[in-house]
């Protein structure tokens, strides 16, 4: 299987690499090499490998700046991934569009369906809820679209690696605590959707680790299993707080856990509970760094 990746050079891109079945042919390109907004550049790319598969796991991912920065939010998150659909259906190509679960407000108090009403609270969410609707509208019979939540892995910058990093500068942390959602290990994704490729469900589909969880209860997690496999080498006190409490520019869902249960059963796949894949996670995280 001949299969192009957008987003090479990302955590989620990263571990598809990292777990790429054996039988498949694999072109990953990151935005230094495939910048998604040049639509000729993309469409170049695609006809050359000429793939059966295409993977966008590229995204801008900046949250808060996204605010202060919508057309580069949406030039990635939107148009980009108009661009790799449209280009995906010329060479007949099966397309995964990787989303979020910040396309929902969190309004409700039950885990959102496939089919329950988006309602982004900022340009992030805005961005990515724009190129869903592009890439299934350019390519409706060959593009899925897979929604996922709180996303972390071993590479770059995100909220396990930046707790770590914290729990080991300073004496405390304050995190808050009203935001409730699903962590999510890059690498049950990269697994699911390479089963993705083989199955190749069409339409809107979610995928997270299981289980739920606050962000404070996502970091009181990362210290205790990383002080149980020897990451961190104290305890320090981590003090939950109220969302009002952390003013940030953009404004994020307070509950945004994902309904899998459709997913799970197309792919005949259940994920780890998010704790035993977090502890996964950190023992790999320090056999890498030879601790």
């Amino acid at each position: 299987m001949r299969v192009l990746l957008a987003g090479g050079s990302g955590q989620l891109g990263r571990e598809l690499q990292r777990c790429k079945p054996a039988d498949v042919a694999l072109l990953a390109l990151g935005s230094q090499e495939l910048d998604l907004r040049n639509s000729a550049l993309v469409a170049a790319r695609v006809s050359a490998f000429r793939p059966q598969v295409v993977i966008n796991a590229a995204a801008y991912t900046a949250v808060d700046r996204a605010e202060s920065e919508p057309e580069a939010a949406f030039g990635v998150n939107g148009q980009g991934a108009a661009n790799l659909a449209q280009a995906a259906r010329t060479v007949d190509a099966y397309c995964l569009q990787v989303s979020t679960d910040f396309v929902f407000d969190g309004a409700q108090s039950r885990p959102y369906l496939r089919t329950d009403h988006t309602n982004p609270l900022g340009v992030y969410g805005a961005s990515k809820l724009a190129g869903e609707q592009l890439a299934l509208t350019a390519y409706p019979d060959g593009v899925a679209v897979v929604r996922t939540a709180w996303l972390y892995s071993a590479f770059g910058n995100n909220f396990v690696t930046t707790m770590l990093r914290l729990m080991g500068e300073r004496d405390n942390l304050r995190v808050v605590a009203d935001q409730v959602g699903t962590p999510t290990w890059a690498r049950g994704l990269a697994e699911a959707l390479w089963q993705m490729c083989r199955v190749q469900p069409k339409g809107l589909h979610h995928w997270t680790d299981a289980g739920v969880a606050g962000w404070y209860d996502f970091a009181v997690a990362i210290q205790e299993e990383a002080l149980g496999c020897g990451l961190l080498a104290r305890e320090i006190p981590i003090q939950p707080i109220n969302t009002a409490d952390y003013p940030t520019p953009a404004r994020r869902p307070s509950y945004s856990v994902l309904d899998k249960t459709d997913t799970w059963s197309a792919l005949v796949m259940t994920p780890p509970h998010w704790r035993v894949a977090l502890r996964q996670m950190l023992h790999e995280y320090k056999e890498n760094r030879g601790a």
